[in-house]
């Protein structure tokens, strides 16, 4: 957990990646590490995203690769047996929650209420994602979570994007932010890895001295 906290703090951007196909999985990978970002959470939105976990982690063994969109257990242990590092679920699990803890697996459970927060609370874990946060609030709702939870930090995801990320980050219980502008899925299809490079890199440049 602490190596996910650390590349967190450090990169304060992670790519939610969707792949519709694993042999982009290579190409991206690619892509973020040379645009300043060896980090990426890969959605289980698709069937790809088993084997592209396993591309990744095989190709680039310096990249902080992680599942994201994981609602069970099954998921959860085939994206560790195929190398990611970290598991990030859309809501809160205690199913999967629970698997993490106890298999000392770094795991970002998704909440949106305090109710679920006090769940990830109970667990002794450090860090929530937040999410959807453009659609529960932002920043104001995380500063009322937090009150609270004076120890927890979250990553927001949903609706964060080059034009509001320093918002979040100037906000010191948020220790990343999730995005997905710098690899949308149209450039991904249309093997534009190129422009998703130099767009990572802008958006590194954009965060570094937030």
């Amino acid at each position: 957990m602490q190596e996910l906290l650390k590349k967190g703090e450090e990169l304060k951007i992670v790519p939610v990646v969707v792949l519709e196909d694993a042999k982009d999985a290579l190409p991206l990978g690619q892509a973020l590490i040379d645009g300043g970002l060896p980090v990426a959470e890969v959605t289980f939105r698709t069937a790809a995203a088993a084997d592209s976990i396993k591309a990744m982690s095989e190709a680039f063994p310096e990249m902080l690769v992680g599942a994201g969109t994981v609602v069970n257990v099954e998921q959860c242990k085939q994206a560790i047996e195929c190398g990611a590092k970290f598991i990030v679920t859309p809501g809160y699990s205690e199913e999967v929650t629970t698997y993490c803890c106890e298999n000392n697996i770094p795991i970002l459970p998704g909440v949106c209420t305090p109710t679920e927060l006090m769940m990830v609370v109970n667990h002794g874990l450090p860090v929530a994602k937040f999410f959807p946060a453009a659609q529960f609030g932002g920043i104001k709702t995380i500063k009322a979570l937090a009150a609270p939870f004076p120890q927890m930090r979250f990553m927001p995801t949903g609706g964060v994007s080059e034009a509001n990320i320093l918002e979040y980050l100037a906000e010191p219980k948020i220790i990343a932010a999730g995005g997905s502008w710098m690899v949308k899925g149209d450039l991904v299809k249309a093997g534009k890895f190129d422009e998703i490079k130099a767009m990572t890199k802008s958006a590194v440049d954009l965060v570094k001295n937030a």
